[in-house]
C-alpha cells in the first residue's frame, strides 16, 4: 500500500426530498448571490428547477442563471459563465445537473479568480489558487464530480477534451436525491453506470499488489452496479436500486477507492476524451467501446489483477490464467451489450480513416497509461480492435 493523505471536504446530503435543503446549505455559508448553472431543460421536466428556486428564495438567495450546458461541456460556455459571474459579482456557483454541469461550474468558479485565460490551467501553464464556493444538486449519477475536485472541458476549436483538478474546486455541499433520477432515459442510466465502473477500473487495474481493502471496495462497487442497473432498466423508479447506483458512482471517484493506490491508469479515459471531442458521443458510450479493447491489449502487463477480476466479478475459477482473463473481458463486453450500450466504434459512426487522427490527439501531451505506456501506434491498435 502507498502512503497517502485522505481529505474530502465536501459535505454530502443524500436521500429523498433533500433538494429543498440547498438554499439553507448555501445560506449557512453566508452566501447571498449565486450563479445557477444547468443544462438543456431536464431540470424543468422533473421539477428540480422549481424546487431549487423556491429553496433559494426562501433562504433569501439571489440566483443569476446560466443554462444550456451540453454533454461534453465546452470552453465557450465556461467563458460565458465567467463573464456573467464577474458582471453580476456572484459569491458562489450552484450546479444543478450531472457531471457536465458540475464540471462547467467548477471551471467557472476557478476562472473567476484567474488572471488571463482559464484554459492555461488545463495546459498546466498556471494553477488555481482560489475559487468561488461550489454547490451541487446532482441529477444523474456518473462522474463522481459531486464529491471530487476534477473538471473536464472541451476546447472546441482544437478538439482538446482535457481535465484539471485543484483542492479549491471540491464542492462545498452536494445534494443527491435518487428520486430525481427516476425520469432519466434508460441510455443515460446505462452510460452513467458504465462511467462509474470505468473509474473503478482505471484505479483497480492501474495499481500494484497489496491493495487488499481497496480491491474489496472496488469489486463491491462493480458488483453492486452490475446488480442494480438491469433492475433500473425494468423499474426506473426502484428507489433502492437508484440509491445504490448513486452512492456507487460517488464512491468510485471521491478518493476512498484511490487512497493507498498509485494514481491509476486512465488510458481509457484519455482515448475516449479524444473520441468524444471529435464525435460528441456520450462519455459512457465511448467508454463501453474502449474499455474491452484496451483490456485485451494490456492485460498481459497485469495478469494477476486481471485474473482476480475474472474470479471475483464473474466467478470464473477454472482453466488457464489467460483463458480466464479473456473470458472475463468477453463477459464484460457482453454485459455492456445486454444494457444496449455500443461496443464498437462503427456503431457510433466513427470513420475508420479517423483512427490515426484520434490516436494522435490522445498523445498530444505524451504517452498515455500506467500499466503499459501507450504510444500513438498502440492507441491505433486499440482503436482498430474497437472498430
Amino acid at each position: 500500500m502507498q502512503n497517502f493523505i485522505f481529505r474530502n471536504p465536501t459535505k454530502l446530503v443524500f436521500g429523498k426530498d433533500t433538494v429543498k435543503n440547498i438554499g439553507t446549505e448555501i445560506n449557512n455559508s453566508g452566501i447571498k448571490k449565486v450563479l445557477l448553472v444547468y443544462g438543456k431543460g431536464s431540470i424543468f421536466k422533473n421539477k428540480v428547477y422549481e424546487t431549487v428556486i423556491r429553496s433559494l428564495k426562501n433562504a433569501g438567495i439571489e440566483a443569476v442563471e446560466l443554462g444550456g450546458v451540453k454533454s461534453n461541456p465546452v470552453l465557450s460556455k465556461v467563458y460565458q459563465g465567467i463573464e456573467l459571474a464577474k458582471k453580476e459579482n456572484v459569491e458562489g456557483v450552484l450546479a444543478v445537473g450531472g457531471g457536465s454541469v458540475i464540471d462547467t461550474a467548477k471551471t467557472i468558479a476557478a476562472g473567476f479568480y484567474i488572471t488571463g485565460d482559464i484554459w492555461d490551467v488545463f495546459e498546466k501553464k498556471t494553477r488555481v489558487n482560489k475559487a468561488l464556493p461550489i454547490f451541487t444538486v446532482l441529477t444523474i449519477s456518473a462522474t463522481g464530480s459531486e464529491m471530487n475536485p476534477v473538471g473536464v472541458i472541451t476546447k472546441e476549436e482544437e478538439n482538446k477534451k482535457w481535465g484539471f483538478g485543484s483542492p479549491y474546486t471540491y464542492p462545498k455541499v452536494s445534494i443527491i436525491d435518487p428520486t430525481v433520477q427516476f425520469s432519466l432515459p434508460p441510455h443515460q442510466t446505462v452510460y452513467g453506470a458504465i462511467d462509474a465502473m470505468s473509474h473503478v477500473f482505471e484505479l483497480y487495474f492501474g495499481s500494484e499488489a497489496d491493495t487488499g481493502v481497496q480491491d474489496e471496495i472496488a469489486e463491491g462497487i462493480i458488483r453492486t452496479i452490475m446488480k442494480h442497473v438491469p433492475v433500473l432498466l425494468k423499474e426506473p423508479d426502484n428507489y433502492q436500486s437508484r440509491a445504490q447506483l448513486a452512492w456507487c458512482a460517488t464512491l468510485a471517484l471521491n478518493g476512498i477507492n484511490q487512497a493507498g493506490r498509485v494514481p491509476g491508469d486512465w488510458a481509457c479515459h484519455d482515448i475516449e476524451h479524444s473520441l468524444s471531442a471529435y464525435y460528441d458521443i456520450a462519455h459512457g458510450a465511448g467508454l463501453a467501446i474502449i474499455i474491452p479493447a484496451w483490456m485485451k491489449y494490456v492485460y498481459k502487463e497485469n495478469m494477476n489483477k486481471f485474473e482476480q477480476f475474472a474470479e471475483r466479478i464473474f466467478n470464473i475459477t477454472g482453466g488457464q490464467q489467460e483463458d480466464k482473463i479473456i473470458q472475463a473481458i468477453n463477459s464484460l463486453k457482453a454485459f455492456f451489450q445486454k444494457l444496449n450500450a455500443p461496443t464498437t466504434l462503427k456503431e457510433v459512426g466513427v470513420k475508420y480513416s479517423d483512427l490515426e487522427k484520434l490516436a494522435e490527439n490522445t498523445v498530444i501531451s505524451g504517452p498515455r497509461g500506467r500499466i503499459k505506456k501507450l504510444s500513438k501506434n498502440d492507441i491505433v491498435e486499440i482503436l482498430k480492435a474497437a472498430y
